[in-house]
């Protein structure tokens, strides 16, 4: 499924209405250029999971926790491991844990993901990259249900 938004607020409030039916253990792996928007998305996430801290990109740190909204929210971006992987960085202690892992640059650590998540590739378009296209890819069972129910809902409030 591909939706396009228009603006930045259209890509929170998109989020935020996936994080309301998000559970525990659930991985997202969020794909896309620099500039295209995954800590946005992620931001929206957060807000959908009641968490009021400021989300910043963890380019630098590889791992932010945020613990204080309906479940906790797992955010990584794992870039800095393209030479090296992510074997015996405590991945998994995450990805199986009690939170959503959000993950950007998941292709550098494709050995620690388990066998379902559900892949979000955002896209830039216009001129002046004002518009996203959005494109949700379930691996799995549990993640195609999740786009379905996150299809209709979305619907049901006008956001496509």
């Amino acid at each position: 499924m591909t939706l396009h938004v228009n603006s930045e607020q259209e890509t929170l409030d998109l989020a935020a209405l996936l994080a309301t039916l998000l559970e525990p253990k659930d991985v997202l792996l969020l794909e896309g250029n620099l500039g295209a928007g995954k800590t946005t998305f992620t931001k929206g996430i957060a807000k959908g999971l009641g968490i009021e801290t400021v989300i910043k990109s963890p380019t630098y740190t590889l791992i932010r926790e945020y613990t204080k909204g309906k479940l906790p929210l797992y955010h990584m971006d794992v870039y800095r491991l393209e030479d090296v992987g992510g074997d015996d960085l405590g991945f998994d202690e995450y990805i199986y844990g009690n939170g959503v892992s959000v993950i950007e640059w998941a292709t550098f650590i494709q050995d620690e993901l388990p066998d379902s998540y559900l892949t979000i590739k955002l896209e830039p378009t216009g001129e002046f990259f004002e518009g996203r296209n959005i494109t949700f890819e379930p691996t799995g069972e549990h993640y195609e249900q999740l786009v379905e129910k996150f299809q209709k809902q979305a619907s049901e409030e006008g956001l496509i």
